[in-house]
């Protein structure tokens, strides 16, 4: 039941109380006859119409003034429930947002080890590639493919272009030297002696530089497009 039809029927019952008393009143003034019977129905109906008309408003407050107190309290009642049932949704979508943020952390990390385990998975090692005179970009590019490995190729292929555009023998005034452009070239030394001439070496020396510096060569890739450089 709401305020309003508490109140409503508050208001109502101690109308219907005037009423009831005022009609036994004049039932009772109407018959003009003493009598035992008469004067019995009298004494019970007197108690509702001799309630005088400053009294029965009196009634009338005091039922509306509960019925008021009731819809308050009823308010009140709804009101901590729905707050309630706010505070449970929202820890239960706080939970799920936590959840939601360690599973993607997780899978992050795991594409990262994957990447990681594909960069070092290399099909051949770069001293099992016979040495030649020169070579052209094609036969550069499927060397790296077998020592990089296809999880990584893509990647460590895009450095490359930008780079030296596959030309094994590419120098830069500034001491840099070969296909990943090592700074100075000599670092490459560490991968084989023939650094200068032999794109195997150069490619080895390249992929544990971006292993080691980076964690693979795609991550080494996302970090040259920021900054232009590796």
């Amino acid at each position: 039941m709401n305020r309003i039809s508490v109140r409503g029927f508050a208001v109502a019952s101690a109308t219907a109380v005037t009423a009831v008393g005022a009609v036994a009143g004049v039932a009772s003034s109407s018959t003009g006859q003493p009598g035992s019977d008469v004067e019995a129905t009298a004494s019970d109906t007197t108690l509702l119409a001799d309630i005088p008309a400053g009294q029965q408003a009196l009634q009338t407050a005091s039922l509306t003034q509960q019925a008021d107190a009731q819809a308050t309290a009823a308010d009140a009642g709804a009101k901590k429930v729905a707050e309630e049932a706010a505070r449970r949704q929202a820890a239960a979508d706080a939970d799920a947002k936590q959840k939601a943020a360690r599973k993607a952390e997780e899978e992050a990390k795991q594409r990262k080890a994957d990447q990681e385990r594909a960069s070092r998975s290399a099909t051949r090692d770069a001293s099992s590639f016979t040495a030649q005179s020169s070579y052209t970009i094609a036969q550069i590019q499927a060397m790296a493919r077998q020592i990089v490995g296809a999880g990584q190729f893509q990647c460590f292929s895009n450095i490359v272009d930008h780079e030296s555009t596959w030309n094994y023998q590419a120098e830069n005034p500034s001491g840099a030297y070969g296909l990943v452009q090592a700074y100075p070239g000599s670092k490459m030394s560490s991968a084989g002696a023939d650094w200068r001439t032999n794109p195997a070496t150069q490619i080895k020396w390249g992929l544990n530089y971006m292993n080691v510096k980076y964690g693979s060569p795609c991550e080494a890739w996302s970090y040259w497009q920021v900054h232009h450089s590796y």
